[in-house]
C-alpha cells in the first residue's frame, strides 16, 4: 500500500475523504502578489517606499525590468500547484515608446503586457491602486489630504484603476478584485481625527461614482492599525473601513498584519461572513508589527484556513498573499509562502465536520482530544499526493538554486 493510501485510510477513520479534500484544494484560486520579486519598487517612478512600508535586505537577483519580473513569476508559477491569479499594483504600469503618464491618467493600455501575460497563461488578474511611493503623496496623505490638488489627483487615480480592473476582467474572463488601501496618517497625536476621515469618505464616494460592472470588478477596502511614520493615527482604521464597506456594498478586506498584535484575523472571519456575501484576505506574517514576513505553516495561517473551510466559504473569500522579503532568495520566498498557505487550506480540508457536532453537544473533552490527534495525522503524505497529482516536484529548492545560478546572479 502506498503512503498516500495509508494516510487516506487513517483520515477515513476520522470521517474525512482525502480525495475530496485534494479535489477541493485544486479549485481554490490564490492571488499571488507581483511585488515580492522587485521589493515593491514598480516601474512607473522608482520612488523610495513610503507610508509605513519597508523592505529590508539586499539579496542578489531583484527583478529590474518587466521582462525579468515576468520571468521570475513564470518560475514561481511552475513551482506552485493549483489555481492561481496574479495580483498587480498600479505602479507596475509598463510604458513604451517614451510615453510616461501620471497615475491619475493610467489606462488599460499601460498594462497590456500584463494582460497578454495573463491571457497566455489562462489566469486572472487582480489590481491595486498605488497610493504610496510617489511625489504626490504629500505629508503622508493622499485621499484624505486637505490639499485639494493632492486629493483630486488620487481620486482620479482610483477612478482610472476601476476602469483598468474592468478591462482586466473583460480580457481574462475572470472577475478582478481591486483593493483600495491608503497609508494616510500622522506620526504624532493629531488635533483632528474626524476631518481626514470625512475627506477619505468623500474621496471614496467620488471614486465609486465611476460606472462599472460589479459582477466583473469587486472593489475591496483594506484597513490598517499603524505604520512607520504613522504610529499615532491612521485614517483608514478597521472601524472606518468596515463601516464604509457595509454602507456602500463593497467588499471588506482584512490583512492579518494590519491589526494590534493580540488581534487575530482568524477570529474575525466568521463575523464578516455573517454580514457580507464576500470578503477578502491578504495573508502575510507579521512579526510584532506589519512586517510582511514570508507566510509559514503556522498556527494563525492554519486557523485562518480552518475558518474559511469550516464555514463553507471557499467560494466567498478572495484569498491573496502579501509579503516581501529581500533578505533571502525572492523566488524561494514567493514559493514558500504560497505553498504554506495552500498547505493550511489542505490541513483545514482534512478536518472532520464532526468537530462542530462535538462543540454543539458540549463534548469539549472529545473536541480537544480529536483536534490534538489530527495534528499528528499523516498530513504530509496527503500534501505530497497533491503535488504529484499537480505534476509539481516536492523539492523546489533545487530548482530555485539552479535558477539563481543561471539567472539571478547575473543581474548586476
Amino acid at each position: 500500500m502506498s503512503r498516500y493510501n495509508e494516510a487516506k485510510a487513517i483520515y477515513a477513520r476520522f470521517g474525512v475523504d482525502a480525495d475530496q479534500a485534494l479535489d477541493a484544494l485544486r479549485d481554490v484560486p490564490i492571488s499571488i502578489h507581483c511585488w515580492q520579486g522587485d521589493d515593491v519598487i514598480g516601474f512607473d517612478c522608482g520612488e523610495s517606499l513610503s507610508g509605513g512600508i519597508q523592505t529590508t535586505g539586499n539579496y542578489p537577483g531583484r527583478a529590474r525590468t518587466p521582462d525579468e519580473l515576468m520571468a521570475d513569476i513564470d518560475k514561481v508559477f511552475s513551482l506552485i500547484p493549483g489555481k492561481k491569479k496574479l495580483n498587480l499594483h498600479a505602479s507596475y504600469a509598463i510604458f513604451e515608446n517614451g510615453e510616461r503618464v501620471g497615475r491619475d491618467r493610467l489606462e488599460p493600455k499601460h498594462f497590456q503586457k500584463w494582460i497578454d501575460f495573463a491571457v497566455a497563461r489562462g489566469i486572472g488578474l487582480d489590481f491595486n491602486p498605488t497610493f504610496f511611493a510617489h511625489p504626490m503623496v504629500k505629508d503622508n496623505l493622499t485621499l484624505s489630504s486637505p490639499d485639494e490638488d493632492v486629493r483630486r489627483y488620487w481620486v482620479e487615480h482610483g477612478k482610472a484603476c476601476i476602469r483598468i480592473s474592468e478591462a482586466f476582467a473583460d480580457a481574462t474572463g475572470i472577475p478582478c478584485v481591486m483593493n483600495v488601501w491608503i497609508p494616510d496618517g500622522y506620526k504624532d497625536i493629531p488635533a483632528d481625527r474626524l476631518g481626514p476621515r470625512a475627506r477619505f469618505k468623500q474621496s471614496l464616494d467620488e471614486m465609486l461614482s465611476v460606472p462599472y460592472d460589479k459582477s466583473k470588478v469587486y472593489v475591496t477596502l483594506e484597513s490598517k492599525v499603524f505604520g512607520i511614520g504613522l504610529e499615532s493615527y491612521t485614517v483608514g482604521s478597521a472601524e472606518f473601513c468596515l463601516s464604509y464597506s457595509a454602507r456602500n456594498n463593497i467588499t471588506p478586506l482584512m490583512d492579518n498584519g494590519h491589526y494590534h498584535p493580540t488581534e487575530m484575523v482568524s477570529d474575525k472571519i466568521s463575523s464578516l461572513l455573517l454580514f457580507n456575501d464576500k470578503i477578502a484576505l491578504h495573508v502575510t506574517r507579521p512579526v510584532r508589527w506589519d512586517s510582511d514576513h514570508v507566510i509559514l505553516f503556522d498556527d494563525e495561517t492554519k486557523e485562518i484556513a480552518k475558518e474559511i473551510v469550516r464555514n463553507d466559504a471557499l467560494g466567498r473569500v478572495f484569498i491573496a498573499t502579501d509579503y516581501f522579503d529581500a533578505s533571502i532568495n525572492r523566488v524561494a520566498a514567493w514559493v514558500t509562502g504560497v505553498r504554506n498557505l495552500q498547505k493550511a487550506l489542505l490541513f483545514a480540508l482534512l478536518q472532520p465536520a464532526s468537530l462542530k457536532q462535538l462543540q454543539d453537544s458540549n463534548d469539549m473533552t472529545a473536541l480537544m482530544v480529536w483536534q490534538e490527534e489530527l495534528k499528528t495525522a499523516p498530513f504530509g503524505d496527503v500534501w505530497n499526493e497533491y503535488l504529484k497529482r499537480q505534476n509539481i516536484d516536492a523539492d523546489y529548492l533545487t530548482a530555485i538554486k539552479d535558477y539563481e545560478q543561471k539567472v539571478l546572479v547575473n543581474r548586476k
